[in-house]
């Protein structure tokens, strides 16, 4: 079997770091994925997925992401579900991050600006300009 998920993205929210009740460090946040197609009515569509990171690189990863950021994430993807306080049935979907990189430019971490990266990691340009963000 199987199971690698290779995404690139934009955070949609700062990291959410913690930690569980043997102090072991967990981060979570959302990346909007653009679509490769726009709607029917011509809008770019996005999809929304939830990552998270373990461990040592949990911190890492609080630390150097923040909102707006171009990433690429490697993991695995899992499911699970648990009962909510109404004792409805919850599913969720989320990425399990085993590497990452930051592909936001220098600059643009500096200044908080997101005009997108035109170098990227595999040689040629990855512009999103924020109008085409989904958040």
């Amino acid at each position: 079997m199987f199971n690698k998920v290779i995404l690139i993205g934009r955070t949609t929210s700062d990291v959410e770091l913690r930690y569980t009740q043997d102090h072991k460090p967990v981060s979570q946040v959302t990346l909007a994925v653009n679509r490769s197609y726009k709607s029917a009515n011509g809008e770019r569509e996005a999809d929304f997925i939830r990552l998270v990171v373990w461990g040592e690189q949990a911190e890492r990863f609080a630390n150097w992401i923040k909102k707006g950021y171009l990433l690429s994430v490697e993991g695995q993807l899992r499911t699970r579900s648990y009962d909510d306080q109404q004792g409805r049935r919850v599913y969720v979907t989320e990425v399990i991050v085993q590497s990452f990189s930051n592909l936001t430019k220098r600059d643009d971490q500096n200044q908080g600006q997101n005009q997108g990266f035109s170098n990227d990691a595999f040689g040629g340009g990855f512009p999103i300009p924020d109008s085409e963000l989904p958040f």
